[in-house]
């Protein structure tokens, strides 16, 4: 299938005052195997129907993404799973009381409703129950499950705006669900029950340690630490460079002291080749880089936030934000794998290329 221009619908829609014509009127588009992007509580996902091989191809194509990168699933209730599933075990149900509607995607083996090509060629289904009002409301519009990875162009950091989808996707899928800034700001917490010990393949909101207090002993997938570009990837997000703007990011390893003692030296050797220069560091951090600004003109600093869950939220922003200050090469402060640390050091990882300083 190849890409071709379209007339994209765009409409705003407030989440605290739905408008059911919208909803009805998108909820259909999605029945008839169109494209559209909503916002969720994580990121703005790109949907399609799960059950229509042709409309979930349609995802692929929008987004320049490789075809055995499997898709994530959402539905509106929690009885939606059962026909998509061949069976549910009592961990799951234990999750599922706890976290949905939520930041939490839980990996079930499919039944043969759900095509090859939603779950990327895999006997194995990546479900999850947006939190998100709107979200919710066009699913149970559309009467379909909704295959809906992130609404950016593949390996391109996902987007938590509207301005961030409309700059990438429109002329490239049927239409756009306007709404506001998500709340999470990274990608759903995967996990897969497949085997004796639960296993997070992709961490989130809904941390490790979160998933502990209800399941007893869980554990992270071992590839969450390394880049393999040759592994089986068993739920979205696993495989292939992801979150990577323009700019070259590298991670300054050895804590925030460190970055500031090294940061004249790591600039000092680009001092010749005219690039700009940004520093990723929390909001707290930033009066300690001062004097480099002073220095160095071509420099930036730009803040995260001032809590992990603030940096979690706006990691996809200021990331974005790096390629609208065509900022060339960008370093990153570390950040302890605790918590919500986890994911957001996944998501650096894999949007430097695994790239240490």
């Amino acid at each position: 299938m190849e890409f071709m221009k379209k007339n994209t619908l765009i409409e705003k829609i407030d989440p605290d005052n739905i408008d059911s014509k919208v909803i009805e009127q998108f909820g259909k588009m999605l029945a008839d195997g169109k494209t559209v992007i909503f916002p969720t509580e994580t990121v703005y996902g790109l949907g399609a129907n799960a059950l229509d091989e042709q409309a979930a191809s349609k995802i692929y194509v929008a987004k320049g993404r490789p075809s055995d990168n499997p898709l994530l699933v959402h539905v509106a209730e929690r009885e939606d799973i059962n026909p998509l599933v061949v069976d549910m075990d009592e961990r799951a149900k234990k999750l599922i009381d706890r976290f949905w509607p939520g930041p939490l995607t839980i990996v079930f083996k499919k039944s043969d409703l759900i095509p090859k090509v939603t779950s990327g060629g895999l006997d194995t289904v990546a479900i999850r129950m947006p939190s998100d009002k709107v979200a919710r409301a066009l699913i149970k519009a559309s009467g379909v499950p909704i295959a809906a990875p992130s609404a950016n162009l593949s390996g391109k950091p996902s987007p938590t705006k509207p301005e961030h989808i409309i700059a990438d996707m429109d002329g490239r899928v049927d239409g756009i669900l306007v709404g506001g800034f998500c709340d999470f700001g990274v990608e759903s917490t995967i996990v897969d029950l497949s085997d004796d010990v639960p296993m997070v393949l992709r961490p989130g909101a809904i941390t490790l340690e979160m998933l502990k207090e209800v399941l007893g002993d869980v554990i992270l997938d071992p590839s969450l630490s390394s880049h393999d570009d040759n592994i089986k990837a068993k739920a979205p997000g696993m495989k292939y460079k992801h979150y990577s703007p323009n700019a070259n990011i590298f991670i300054v390893t050895g804590g925030i002291d460190r970055f500031v003692e090294s940061s004249e030296f790591l600039l000092e050797t680009r001092a010749n080749d005219e690039k700009k220069i940004a520093i990723l560091c929390m909001k707290q951090n930033i009066s300690r880089f001062e004097e480099l600004k002073l220095k160095f003109k071509n420099v930036h600093v730009l803040s995260l936030g001032s809590t992990y869950e603030e940096v979690a939220r706006n990691l996809f922003d200021v990331l974005i934000d790096l390629d609208r200050r065509n900022i060339d090469v960008a370093y990153a402060e570390t950040f302890e794998e605790k918590g919500i640390g986890v994911a957001i050091m996944n998501r650096l990882k894999k949007s430097a290329g695994y790239k240490f300083v």
